[in-house]
């Protein structure tokens, strides 16, 4: 069994109690510490997963302001990590079995520890949502894939397919074109809904072919691989089958909320519902980046949040102090 006492010493360092806890180590909860800590909160963030969210797969973020040559989401993400961490913002890796978001002291529980804050910011962001069809659980990681920057190589030279065609669709297909023989894009709707100039740029390469309208109704295979997906379409309800090694699903997004729907609000789609002072339905609680409702989700929409967030959260914490006194 693996044992590493470098990680050992830096939980140790880890308090039981904080003015702050963000839960979620993405840009939202990243751009949370950083401006918490330059207003003297004693802050932690808690992520179970790589620090910098869901942009760590991301192979090239060319909107970021700035970085007009783009910049991969892997250095994005570290930038943003370095920089809460310069200004001192505790880490945590640990995975969160409760949360007790009512009353003045929150309280998170790691299974191993409690840990307290006078405030909770939840940048817990989202996850990929799954087609729901017969071999998807079979044959995922096992040619269904839902993450082109981790498993593109895998497919090095292969004819694969691409279910939808929306910006995470078109962005990543671009990418999986460097290792790929051929996309066949499987999408519902009758049309690319991706932005244009991505819709333009995957037109206008040669080994892309587009079924539109078309269902994916079952994944299969044999001994534990992909071999083909079966499509409906959905005007004449033809069946057909479409050979393919590999399956990369972008369909939409889940939001990470199960921890705490008995507690705050929930939109009828499972977001949290707040406005854009990022407050929840409770006192001390905020909510900032992809799983706060919102018209859009982007990085730069998920750092605004972030910083409201941390300056909300500083002002509630001063009130309950200024009560107490």
């Amino acid at each position: 069994m693996g044992f590493s006492l470098g990680a050992l010493k830096i939980k140790e360092k880890i308090k039981n109690s904080y003015d702050l806890i963000i839960i979620g180590g993405g840009p939202a909860g990243l751009t949370s510490a950083i401006y918490a800590r330059r207003s003297g909160l004693d802050t932690l963030v808690i992520e179970q997963m790589i620090t910098g969210g869901n942009i760590v797969s991301t192979e090239m973020v060319d909107n970021w302001p700035g970085d007009f040559n783009g910049v991969t989401g892997e250095e994005l993400g570290n930038r943003m990590t370095k920089h809460a961490k310069r200004f001192g913002t505790d880490f945590l890796d640990e995975d969160i079995k409760s949360i007790e978001l009512k009353g003045t002291i929150k309280v998170v529980n790691s299974g191993n520890r409690e840990y307290t804050a006078k405030a909770i910011i939840i940048a817990t962001g989202t996850h990929p949502k799954s087609i729901n069809v017969p071999g998807e659980k079979i044959y995922k990681g096992h040619g269904i894939s839902y993450c082109a920057t981790c498993d593109a190589p895998f497919f090095k030279g292969k004819d694969i397919v691409v279910i939808g065609a929306g910006n995470s669709a078109i962005e990543e297909s671009i990418y999986l074109l460097n290792f790929a023989k051929s996309i066949t894009f499987v999408q519902d709707l009758p049309f690319i809904t991706a932005d244009k100039i991505l819709a333009d740029e995957i037109k206008g390469k040669q080994n892309v072919k587009f079924y539109f309208e078309h269902l994916v109704k079952e994944f299969k295979g044999n001994n534990d691989k992909l071999t083909s997906i079966i499509a409906e379409d959905r005007k004449t309800g033809e069946l057909k089958e479409i050979n393919s090694e590999g399956c990369f699903v972008y369909i939409g997004l889940i939001p990470n909320t199960k921890l705490f729907a008995n507690q705050i609000k929930l939109n009828k789609y499972g977001y949290i519902d707040a406005g854009e002072d990022t407050a929840t339905s409770e006192k001390g609680v905020f909510v900032a980046g992809d799983v706060r409702e919102k018209l859009l989700r982007q990085i730069v929409t998920a750092v605004s949040d972030g910083a409201v967030a941390a300056f909300q959260a500083k002002k509630y914490i001063d009130s309950i102090a200024g009560g107490n006194k």
